[in-house]
């Protein structure tokens, strides 16, 4: 596998470590600002990798049916954001790592998809695309590896422990993302529905948990502002790169 390609699906789960990490330098949480800064930034990543990196691509892939173009976009939308759904109506009644877990593989997912796109050769996504992309859910990866490692430690649990368990969390990450690749052939044809899968998966953490988290309960400038600036970089890097 391309050493480019390696490094890029392991870059979400380095976010979440570094997330995990902050067990040894924090007592219990992550600043309100910081939080809000890296959470806004990260759905302004998202976001724009929805639309650039995934959806645009998959109705390139699609130009062959004509008006009927956009059936493979909005069925992998709304069959993503159901996905995504289901998994937090069962993750609710879990344990925090598990859920945590739970919403990796589709990030993990989402990925693969992008690295296999470039590795396809055909063009529609580009090996700086698949990064940025990887690097905005690294971003998104970072608070998410501290709510795992950081209420563990105040529960009584050693900083090495919260530490690893926070890790693992985003194991399934790289995981999800080699067999997606091991077996984007077969999926080749289906490719387009893939791809809007993955946006909408993306999209539905990006409504229903990271902008509500980013605003803090309330009306947060810090959060709006970072969204926007996350949203500009990932399209300028995609658009400029692409």
């Amino acid at each position: 596998m391309n050493i480019n390609v390696i490094i890029g699906i392991l870059i979400p789960f380095i976010g979440t470590s570094m997330g995990a990490a902050c067990v040894f330098f924090l007592k219990n949480e992550i600043n309100d600002k910081l939080n809000g800064v890296l959470l806004g930034l990260a759905s302004g990543v998202m976001t724009a990798a929805s639309i650039w990196s995934l959806l645009l691509p998959s109705l390139d892939m699609s130009e062959k049916m004509g008006r009927l173009a956009f059936i493979p976009a909005a069925a992998g939308i709304a069959v993503g954001m159901a996905f995504l759904m289901i998994i937090d109506r069962i993750s609710k009644t879990n344990m925090l790592v598990f859920a945590v877990t739970l919403h990796n593989i589709p990030e993990g997912m989402a990925v693969g998809v992008a690295f296999a796109g470039f590795l396809s050769g055909d063009g529609t996504i580009t090996l700086a695309a698949a990064m940025a992309l990887a690097v905005g859910i690294a971003i998104q990866n970072f608070p998410e590896g501290s709510i795992v490692s950081l209420p563990l430690c105040s529960e009584g649990n050693s900083r090495f422990r919260a530490f690893w368990s926070g890790m693992l969390s985003g194991v399934v990450e790289p995981a999800a993302a080699v067999i997606t690749i091991m077996f984007s052939y077969v999926m080749t044809p289906v490719l387009p529905y893939v791809l809007s899968f993955a946006a909408g998966a993306m999209i539905y953490v990006v409504v229903e948990e990271l902008i509500p988290e980013a605003a803090g309960g309330g009306h947060s400038n810090i959060g709006t502002v970072s969204f926007g600036i996350g949203f500009i970089i990932m399209m300028m890097l995609d658009v400029a790169l692409g």
